[in-house]
């Protein structure tokens, strides 16, 4: 049986989208890394499943592309929210379930999402690193001469440190710049350096200010785009009342033999 599939980007992080509010389906891990991979099947960072949620507008399940199911996705959610809007899923405002709980996302205008984040209740300082999770796990490192930085071979030995478990962690490389901030991400799942990676962005915004209290507004440049994170720190060590907001846009839709 063949299946339709939309393809979506958010600043460059892209992803293969799929309605299964009623298909029911169920793809393996191999195949999800196959319809992920550049050269043989769709292409693509990461696959999305849309799923009916009692309570909820709709359920985010987010895998990899290495086709395991991962953590909460910052770009995906976005482009997730963007989807059920053209699905007439919702209209402007959406309350969705990830795997770190509730997230709420507005479609404004000139195809930005702005999308609400869960709590950070813990923000580890050490020298010359910042260890937090905003849904995903990350570690942020501000870094000299970041565009010519080899983020490839240190963001892969620092994601597989032992300290951070056998899961391992996505390490993001800041440098601030004009008063924005610039980053380049590591990801896990992926095992490469992506254009965007959005919880690695709201990672990297909270760490900037340090141990800073108060609301910010912080500007941050990603290799496929800008985006901003909003948020509000009432202690040194955490931050709530976050706010992912950045663009997101349909590519393509297809089809495809999901079970060949």
């Amino acid at each position: 049986m063949r299946f339709p599939f939309y393809k979506y980007q958010g600043a460059g992080n892209d992803f293969i989208l799929i309605d299964n509010r009623t298909q029911g389906l169920n793809l393996s891990p191999v195949r999800i890394a196959e319809l992920c991979d550049r050269r043989f099947g769709i292409g693509a960072d990461g696959l999305m499943y849309l799923k009916e949620e009692q309570e909820y507008d709709f359920r985010m399940v987010y895998f990899n592309a290495d086709g395991h199911e991962s953590t909460m996705c910052g770009n995906g959610g976005r482009c997730m929210t963007l989807f059920a809007h053209d699905l007439g899923v919702i209209g402007k405002h959406a309350d969705f379930a990830a795997t770190d709980g509730r997230h709420r996302a507005e479609v404004l205008e000139d195809g930005m999402i702005a999308l609400g984040m869960i709590d950070v209740p813990e923000i580890r300082f050490g020298p010359g690193e910042t260890v937090l999770d905003t849904g995903s796990p990350h570690i942020v490192i501000p870094v000299s001469g970041l565009a010519s930085y080899d983020v490839y071979q240190n963001g892969k030995r620092i994601r597989n440190e032992e300290r951070f478990g056998p899961k391992g962690i996505n390490v993001n490389f800041t440098e601030g710049k004009n008063h924005v901030l610039h980053i380049r991400t590591y990801e896990r799942g992926v095992e490469d350096e992506t254009l965007a990676c959005g919880t690695g962005v709201t990672a990297a915004a909270i760490s900037s200010v340090g141990k800073q209290v108060g609301k910010f507004s912080i500007p941050v440049q990603a290799a496929g785009g800008k985006l901003q994170v909003d948020f509000q720190k009432t202690s040194p060590d955490s931050a709530e009342q976050i706010t992912l907001t950045g663009p997101a846009k349909f590519v393509f839709k297809g089809e495809i033999d999901l079970e060949g």
